[in-house]
Protein backbone atom coordinates (compact mmCIF):
# COMPACT_ATOMS: atom_id res chain seq x y z
CA UNK A 1 0.00 0.00 0.00
CA UNK A 2 1.53 3.54 -1.10
CA UNK A 3 1.01 6.51 1.17
CA UNK A 4 0.00 9.47 -0.50
CA UNK A 5 0.22 13.03 0.53
CA UNK A 6 -1.11 15.94 -1.89
CA UNK A 7 0.43 19.46 -2.03
CA UNK A 8 -2.40 21.99 -3.52
CA UNK A 9 -4.77 19.57 -1.95
CA UNK A 10 -8.06 21.22 -2.48
CA UNK A 11 -6.98 23.08 -6.17
CA UNK A 12 -8.60 21.48 -9.13
CA UNK A 13 -5.86 19.02 -9.84
CA UNK A 14 -5.03 17.94 -6.21
CA UNK A 15 -9.16 17.41 -5.64
CA UNK A 16 -8.85 15.12 -8.99
CA UNK A 17 -5.62 13.14 -7.69
CA UNK A 18 -7.51 12.75 -4.06
CA UNK A 19 -10.18 10.75 -6.00
CA UNK A 20 -8.23 8.63 -7.70
CA UNK A 21 -5.93 7.90 -4.77
CA UNK A 22 -8.83 7.71 -2.75
CA UNK A 23 -10.81 5.17 -5.39
CA UNK A 24 -7.52 2.93 -5.69
CA UNK A 25 -7.14 -0.61 -4.21
CA UNK A 26 -3.23 0.09 -3.60
CA UNK A 27 -2.98 3.30 -2.39
CA UNK A 28 -3.85 5.40 0.61
CA UNK A 29 -4.43 8.73 0.72
CA UNK A 30 -2.66 9.92 4.06
CA UNK A 31 -3.46 13.72 3.92
CA UNK A 32 -3.05 17.04 1.95
CA UNK A 33 -1.37 20.79 1.89
CA UNK A 34 -2.77 24.16 1.07
CA UNK A 35 -3.20 27.45 1.80
CA UNK A 36 -5.89 26.67 3.94
CA UNK A 37 -7.37 23.76 6.19
CA UNK A 38 -10.03 21.38 5.36
CA UNK A 39 -10.23 17.80 4.33
CA UNK A 40 -10.03 15.81 0.94
CA UNK A 41 -11.96 12.27 0.81
CA UNK A 42 -11.94 12.04 4.73
CA UNK A 43 -8.27 13.18 4.88
CA UNK A 44 -7.30 16.23 6.69
CA UNK A 45 -5.67 18.86 5.34
CA UNK A 46 -3.23 21.18 6.78
CA UNK A 47 -1.73 24.52 6.31
CA UNK A 48 1.78 24.52 4.23
CA UNK A 49 3.23 26.10 7.08
CA UNK A 50 2.63 22.79 8.66
CA UNK A 51 4.26 20.56 6.14
CA UNK A 52 6.99 18.97 7.95
CA UNK A 53 4.92 18.39 11.21
CA UNK A 54 2.60 16.90 8.77
CA UNK A 55 5.17 14.94 6.98
CA UNK A 56 6.40 13.31 9.97
CA UNK A 57 2.66 12.38 11.62
CA UNK A 58 1.60 11.19 8.27
CA UNK A 59 4.50 9.55 7.06
CA UNK A 60 3.83 9.29 3.29
CA UNK A 61 5.77 7.31 0.71
CA UNK A 62 4.70 10.25 -1.99
CA UNK A 63 4.25 13.65 -1.99
CA UNK A 64 2.46 14.72 -5.26
CA UNK A 65 2.52 18.53 -5.74
CA UNK A 66 0.51 20.87 -8.37
CA UNK A 67 1.05 23.92 -6.68
CA UNK A 68 2.51 26.93 -7.72
CA UNK A 69 6.32 27.48 -8.35
CA UNK A 70 7.69 29.46 -4.92
CA UNK A 71 5.59 27.19 -3.09
CA UNK A 72 6.46 24.14 -4.87
CA UNK A 73 10.46 24.66 -4.09
CA UNK A 74 9.20 24.68 -0.18
CA UNK A 75 7.09 21.59 -0.21
CA UNK A 76 10.11 19.69 -2.05
CA UNK A 77 12.92 21.32 0.22
CA UNK A 78 10.52 20.03 3.39
CA UNK A 79 9.89 16.45 1.66
CA UNK A 80 13.75 15.72 1.25
CA UNK A 81 13.82 16.81 4.74
CA UNK A 82 11.49 14.50 5.86
CA UNK A 83 12.75 11.45 2.94
CA UNK A 84 9.49 11.04 1.30
CA UNK A 85 9.16 10.55 -2.84
CA UNK A 86 8.11 13.30 -5.13
CA UNK A 87 5.74 13.67 -8.11
CA UNK A 88 6.07 17.24 -9.36
CA UNK A 89 3.93 18.60 -12.21
CA UNK A 90 4.18 22.49 -11.29
CA UNK A 91 5.69 24.12 -13.93
CA UNK A 92 6.90 27.97 -14.76
CA UNK A 93 9.99 27.52 -12.28
CA UNK A 94 12.95 29.94 -13.13
CA UNK A 95 16.30 28.59 -13.30
CA UNK A 96 17.14 29.33 -10.20
CA UNK A 97 14.60 27.76 -8.56
CA UNK A 98 15.05 24.62 -10.50
CA UNK A 99 18.53 25.02 -8.97
CA UNK A 100 17.16 25.01 -5.42
CA UNK A 101 15.33 21.84 -6.73
CA UNK A 102 17.99 20.05 -7.92
CA UNK A 103 20.03 20.83 -4.90
CA UNK A 104 17.02 19.74 -2.41
CA UNK A 105 16.59 16.36 -4.16
CA UNK A 106 20.27 15.58 -5.13
CA UNK A 107 21.35 11.96 -2.77
CA UNK A 108 18.23 12.68 -0.77
CA UNK A 109 14.93 11.38 -2.62
CA UNK A 110 13.07 10.11 -5.73
CA UNK A 111 11.41 12.40 -7.56
CA UNK A 112 9.53 12.34 -11.36
CA UNK A 113 9.15 15.91 -12.16
CA UNK A 114 7.19 16.49 -15.72
CA UNK A 115 5.90 19.35 -17.62
CA UNK A 116 2.73 16.97 -18.39
CA UNK A 117 1.61 13.69 -16.71
CA UNK A 118 -0.29 12.88 -19.78
CA UNK A 119 0.61 9.32 -21.00
CA UNK A 120 -0.44 10.77 -24.81
CA UNK A 121 1.25 14.31 -23.81
CA UNK A 122 4.57 11.88 -23.29
CA UNK A 123 3.88 10.33 -26.78
CA UNK A 124 2.88 13.42 -28.42
CA UNK A 125 6.56 14.80 -27.70
CA UNK A 126 8.22 11.55 -29.40
CA UNK A 127 6.36 12.19 -32.27
CA UNK A 128 7.42 15.57 -32.43
CA UNK A 129 10.88 14.50 -31.97
CA UNK A 130 10.57 12.18 -34.64
CA UNK A 131 8.88 14.82 -37.02
CA UNK A 132 11.73 17.50 -36.60
CA UNK A 133 14.41 15.19 -37.26
CA UNK A 134 12.19 14.51 -40.39
CA UNK A 135 11.17 18.25 -40.96
CA UNK A 136 13.86 20.46 -39.75
CA UNK A 137 13.68 22.88 -42.69
CA UNK A 138 10.12 23.14 -42.55
CA UNK A 139 8.69 26.56 -40.50
CA UNK A 140 7.50 25.87 -37.36
CA UNK A 141 4.80 27.38 -35.23
CA UNK A 142 3.62 26.30 -31.87
CA UNK A 143 0.50 26.86 -30.64
CA UNK A 144 -0.69 26.11 -27.40
CA UNK A 145 -4.37 27.05 -25.41
CA UNK A 146 -5.23 27.17 -21.53
CA UNK A 147 -8.33 28.22 -19.14
CA UNK A 148 -8.28 31.69 -18.19
CA UNK A 149 -6.85 30.80 -14.93
CA UNK A 150 -3.26 29.65 -15.65
CA UNK A 151 -0.57 31.75 -14.60
CA UNK A 152 2.69 30.47 -16.54
CA UNK A 153 2.53 31.18 -20.41
CA UNK A 154 3.53 29.73 -22.42
CA UNK A 155 2.64 26.34 -20.70
CA UNK A 156 5.56 24.16 -19.19
CA UNK A 157 4.29 21.45 -21.94
CA UNK A 158 5.04 23.98 -24.67
CA UNK A 159 8.21 25.00 -23.14
CA UNK A 160 9.23 21.44 -23.71
CA UNK A 161 7.85 20.96 -26.93
CA UNK A 162 10.33 24.19 -27.51
CA UNK A 163 13.52 21.87 -25.53
CA UNK A 164 12.89 19.00 -28.36
CA UNK A 165 12.70 21.66 -31.19
CA UNK A 166 16.01 23.03 -30.17
CA UNK A 167 17.85 19.78 -29.39
CA UNK A 168 16.66 18.54 -33.10
CA UNK A 169 17.01 21.36 -35.30
CA UNK A 170 19.17 23.68 -33.40
CA UNK A 171 18.10 26.61 -31.48
CA UNK A 172 16.33 29.57 -33.29
CA UNK A 173 15.04 32.43 -32.13
CA UNK A 174 11.63 32.91 -30.87
CA UNK A 175 8.74 35.09 -32.15
CA UNK A 176 6.22 35.33 -29.40
CA UNK A 177 2.80 36.31 -31.44
CA UNK A 178 3.36 38.51 -34.31
CA UNK A 179 2.33 41.93 -34.89
CA UNK A 180 3.54 44.89 -37.17
CA UNK A 181 5.19 44.56 -40.64
CA UNK A 182 7.70 42.09 -41.65
CA UNK A 183 8.57 39.10 -43.57
CA UNK A 184 9.08 35.76 -41.07
CA UNK A 185 12.71 34.48 -40.16
CA UNK A 186 14.36 31.67 -39.56
CA UNK A 187 12.29 30.99 -36.22
CA UNK A 188 9.64 29.71 -34.43
CA UNK A 189 6.14 30.98 -33.85
CA UNK A 190 4.76 30.69 -30.44
CA UNK A 191 1.00 31.39 -29.95
CA UNK A 192 -0.34 31.54 -26.37
CA UNK A 193 -4.42 31.11 -26.23
CA UNK A 194 -6.25 31.98 -22.55
CA UNK A 195 -9.75 31.51 -22.07
CA UNK A 196 -12.62 29.60 -20.38
CA UNK A 197 -11.89 26.14 -19.27
CA UNK A 198 -9.83 25.18 -21.89
CA UNK A 199 -7.83 21.99 -20.25
CA UNK A 200 -4.96 21.84 -22.14
CA UNK A 201 -4.48 21.88 -26.24
CA UNK A 202 -0.90 22.02 -28.10
CA UNK A 203 -0.13 21.76 -31.70
CA UNK A 204 2.82 22.16 -33.40
CA UNK A 205 2.68 22.97 -37.24
CA UNK A 206 5.47 21.95 -39.84
CA UNK A 207 4.76 24.53 -42.79
CA UNK A 208 6.90 23.41 -46.25
CA UNK A 209 5.95 24.77 -50.07
CA UNK A 210 2.53 22.92 -51.02
CA UNK A 211 1.79 20.90 -47.78
CA UNK A 212 1.86 21.26 -44.54
CA UNK A 213 2.20 18.65 -41.23
CA UNK A 214 0.44 19.56 -38.48
CA UNK A 215 0.53 17.38 -34.85
CA UNK A 216 -1.93 18.24 -31.96
CA UNK A 217 -2.87 16.99 -28.11
CA UNK A 218 -6.15 17.89 -26.98
CA UNK A 219 -7.19 17.27 -23.35
CA UNK A 220 -10.42 17.12 -22.07
CA UNK A 221 -10.31 16.52 -18.83
CA UNK A 222 -7.36 17.04 -16.40
CA UNK A 223 -8.37 13.33 -15.32
CA UNK A 224 -5.85 12.58 -17.71
CA UNK A 225 -3.17 14.59 -15.71
CA UNK A 226 -3.85 13.32 -11.87
CA UNK A 227 -4.02 9.79 -13.71
CA UNK A 228 -0.50 9.75 -15.22
CA UNK A 229 0.51 11.77 -11.94
CA UNK A 230 -0.71 8.45 -9.55
CA UNK A 231 0.91 5.88 -12.13
CA UNK A 232 4.68 8.01 -11.43
CA UNK A 233 3.43 8.19 -7.80
CA UNK A 234 3.27 4.26 -7.75
CA UNK A 235 6.22 3.75 -9.72
CA UNK A 236 8.77 6.36 -7.91
CA UNK A 237 8.39 4.70 -4.33
CA UNK A 238 11.58 3.31 -3.04
CA UNK A 239 13.65 4.07 -6.33
CA UNK A 240 17.07 5.26 -5.62
CA UNK A 241 17.28 9.27 -5.43
CA UNK A 242 17.73 11.62 -8.15
CA UNK A 243 15.19 12.87 -10.65
CA UNK A 244 13.27 10.86 -12.85
CA UNK A 245 10.48 12.05 -16.13
CA UNK A 246 7.49 10.30 -17.43
CA UNK A 247 9.40 8.67 -20.02
CA UNK A 248 11.10 6.63 -17.31
CA UNK A 249 7.98 5.74 -15.67
CA UNK A 250 6.36 4.97 -18.99
CA UNK A 251 9.70 2.82 -20.28
CA UNK A 252 9.76 5.41 -23.54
Amino acid sequence: MTKIAIAGALGRMGTTIGRIVDESPDMHLVGGIDIKDGSLFGAEVVTSDRIDAFLQETRPDVLIDFTIAHAAVENIKAAARNNVALVVGTTGFTPEQRAEIEDAIAGTVPAVISTNFSIGVNIFWQIVREAARLLGDYDIEVTEAHHRYKKDAPSGTAKTILEILDQEVGKREKAYGREGMGERKDEIGVHVIRGGDIVGDHSVLFAGNFECVELSHRAYDRAVFAQGAVRAAGWVAGRDPGIYSMKDVLGI
